[in-house]
């Protein structure tokens, strides 16, 4: 979980790999209309993360067995609440950088439909893990291989 640009998508396909399970893009299960919203720079409300949400803890639920690992923006508590209604047995693993680091990362990335400009509503938004949450914040601007280790120490 984290804003766009903390390196989720990385960390959850390398995490995925040394687990052995399947990896899903969160940003993928977004409706046509949310990624439209995004693109032009419009911020998504609650109401629109609704049903993307669902189709997230659909795929959790039909890996509840085997596991899985889903990159997920999760910003608030209540749509962590909402997948871990689907799956309750899910671990969260918070990766958290300052605004400029995400901010850079944004810049230098092609190809990815959030533009920049929603960072600081993605920022507003964010609602960090807990201590009563099954999860932990890693420090995102480490290495992908260093995060993985310690987030496999942190699942254990």
């Amino acid at each position: 979980m984290g804003v766009s640009g903390s390196g989720k998508s990385t960390v959850g396909a390398l995490l995925a790999a040394r687990l052995g399970v399947d990896y899903a893009e969160g940003d993928e299960f977004h409706p046509p209309a949310n990624v439209a919203k995004m693109s032009a720079g419009i911020p998504l409300t609650d109401a629109d993360r609704t049903p993307w949400l669902d189709l997230i803890a659909t795929w959790l639920t039909a890996h509840r067995e085997r596991g899985g690992v889903v990159s997920c923006s999760a910003l608030k508590r209540s749509y962590r609440d909402r997948l871990r209604a689907a799956a309750p047995e899910a671990f969260f693993l918070h990766l958290a950088a300052d605004r400029a680091e995400l901010m850079a990362r944004m810049t230098g990335r092609a190809g990815h439909f959030m533009p920049a400009s929603l960072l600081d509503s993605q920022l507003a938004a964010l609602e960090p893990l807990t201590v009563e949450e099954k999860g932990t914040t890693l420090d995102a601007t480490r290495a992908p291989a260093e995060l993985v280790d310690e987030a496999l120490g942190a699942l254990v």
